[in-house]
């Protein structure tokens, strides 16, 4: 049957190939040229103008991608639509008839901006997969990103992995960022960062930064200016014990019968007086920092217990002698508040 292309026939005939199916006349895809001129066919002459994208003894994948506005029903100008762009892709359209899955290169139409775009594409995914000698692509190689993108650096997913970095310097960073924010699975399903990660990285930097510049100008935060941390670490190493050691000359002036309890009975030394004992033995490590007395000072040289010698001389070098000066041989319990008042700035800071 002979189908006139346009009203009046201005653009030419193309010849129609009609067959009757359950009493309907039905046209026959039968080659490239009738995809090619089926804009040109009076809709009247369709079967349908409408059908469900789903449901249908058709391939899903194919037709959710002609179903372009997503609505769930293809329309004749979505299929129309995809007609044209068969036409500016293949050289020679009739390639779809074939049936299969795989597409040759050599039939893509590479004189349009389009084609040049696809063939390009499928080069570079086969360049990927490490079949760059390959003349065709299939539809398992198109399908397998992550296969796709497992070897390139720039997949354009908006991921930087670790690989991508040209330098040791950012190569640094995105591993600080991963460490500091978590990770994001890039398509070829690699840790990397994207933007959402790398601005909340910059922000906590910021923040970073502006917390250690309070401490540049605030003198009180680092009474010993850099030396101030260390400091801290061997006040904090004693605090503990101290406080126990002036609680109990506390509880001795509430009541001189507690001093002799206080110090450790009999019993307990007893107790210990069999074993082989050391300065890291945990049961001296119990026994009072120094012997307890009503209102006395802590000694810091000779009379301090043998497992806390070491740190209270520590205390003594980092803190005691840097802010209260002079070679003291005691701590009272005064002079003791007073060191930690010059730490409460930095332990705020902190």
């Amino acid at each position: 049957m002979r189908i006139p292309t346009r009203a009046g026939g201005s653009q030419g005939e193309h010849h129609w190939k009609f067959v009757r199916i359950g009493g309907v006349d039905q046209v026959v895809i039968r080659n490239g040229a009738d995809i090619t001129h089926l804009d040109e066919l009076d809709q009247k002459l369709w079967v349908a103008l409408a059908c469900p994208a789903s449901n249908v003894e058709f391939d899903c994948r194919t037709l959710q991608l002609l179903d372009s506005d997503k609505d769930g029903r293809l329309r004749a100008t979505e299929i129309l639509a995809a007609c044209q762009w068969v036409k500016v892709i293949f050289k020679e359209p009739s390639e779809l008839l074939k049936g299969s899955d795989s597409v040759p290169l050599a039939s893509i139409n590479d004189a349009n901006a389009a084609g040049a775009e696809l063939l390009s594409a499928s080069k570079r995914i086969l360049r990927n997969l490490g079949k760059e000698s390959a003349s065709a692509i299939t539809l398992t190689e198109v399908d397998d990103t992550t296969k796709i993108f497992f070897a390139t650096k720039f997949n354009g997913d908006g991921v930087i992995t670790v690989d991508a970095a040209p330098d040791e310097a950012t190569r640094k960073v995105i591993e600080e960022i991963i460490s500091a924010e978590g990770s994001v699975l890039d398509r070829s399903n690699k840790p990397g960062v994207n933007q959402e990660k790398l601005d909340l990285f910059m922000a906590d930097a910021a923040h970073l930064v502006a917390w250690e510049d309070q401490s540049k100008a605030d003198p009180e935060i680092l009474p010993l200016g850099e030396k101030t941390a260390a400091a801290y670490q061997s006040l904090l190493a004693v605090r503990a014990k101290i406080e126990d050691f002036f609680t109990r000359c506390r509880l001795a002036a509430f009541d001189p019968r507690a001093t002799q309890p206080l110090n450790g009975s009999e019993a307990n030394f007893l107790a210990i007086s069999t074993q082989r004992l050391s300065a890291a033995s945990e049961e001296v490590a119990r026994l009072p920092l120094a012997r307890v007395e009503a209102g006395c000072a802590l000694p810091l040289n000779a009379g301090v217990n043998p497992a806390w010698s070491a740190a209270i001389a520590e205390f003594q070098e980092k803190v005691v002698t840097p802010i209260l000066g002079g070679d003291r041989q005691g701590l009272s319990e005064k002079n003791w508040h007073q060191l930690q008042e010059r730490f409460a700035a930095y332990e705020k800071w902190l």
